[in-house]
């Protein structure tokens, strides 16, 4: 089974702290979390041209949660990509960026909005060095932190703890829960 990330809405407080650290987690990639502006050393933190997280903060008037990549077992993004640039890796679903054509058909595929398609500086290796071409396409969404030690970021800073990685264990662990509560409801039933 797919890791992936379950939100809990009634726990969310819309503060974005999850897409500050998704972004500041994938800082150091820069390719996509945040186009390098000039590099500077001297810097303590990355001097970034653009905020493009890999999940987003809903609000709307009565709630607020996160919509970002579920990591579908038969995932409609990886079925539509005509490069096989979504593969399956590590239990989730990771977008192989060197086939990635930019295409956007992933993201028309995704039915839960999960999946965007951002620009990136683009270059070719000619003669040993590397020429710029302009700018990129490529898809962009949740890789669970897949190469971060701590897991996904957005789940470790969530103040109100309303993101939760969700694996086999605690996958199963849930469904006894629910049914010990379920046969609990049905005893106390059959005894009125």
């Amino acid at each position: 089974m797919n890791r992936f990330i379950a939100a809990t809405p009634a726990k969310c407080i819309g503060c974005r702290t999850c897409e500050v650290a998704c972004v500041l987690a994938h800082a150091n990639h820069c390719e996509g979390a945040c186009a390098l502006a000039e590099p500077n050393p001297a810097a303590d933190r990355p001097s970034c041209l653009s905020f493009m997280p890999r999940l987003t903060v809903i609000k709307t008037e009565t709630v607020s949660t996160v919509v970002n990549c579920h990591h579908c077992e038969d995932a409609p993004c990886a079925n539509a990509c005509p490069s096989g640039a979504i593969v399956y890796r590590k239990n989730s679903v990771q977008i192989d960026q060197d086939r990635c054509l930019g295409c956007k058909t992933c993201m028309m595929a995704c039915p839960f909005g999960a999946m965007n398609v951002i620009t990136v500086p683009g270059s070719r290796m000619f003669a040993g060095v590397a020429i710029a071409t302009g700018r990129k396409a490529q898809a962009h969404k949740c890789d669970l932190c897949i190469d971060r030690e701590g897991g996904p970021a957005c789940v470790s800073v969530c103040p109100t703890k309303a993101l939760r990685l969700v694996d086999r264990a605690s996958m199963d662990e849930t469904l006894r829960l629910r049914q010990e509560r379920s046969v609990a409801a049905l005893m106390a039933s059959a005894a009125l």
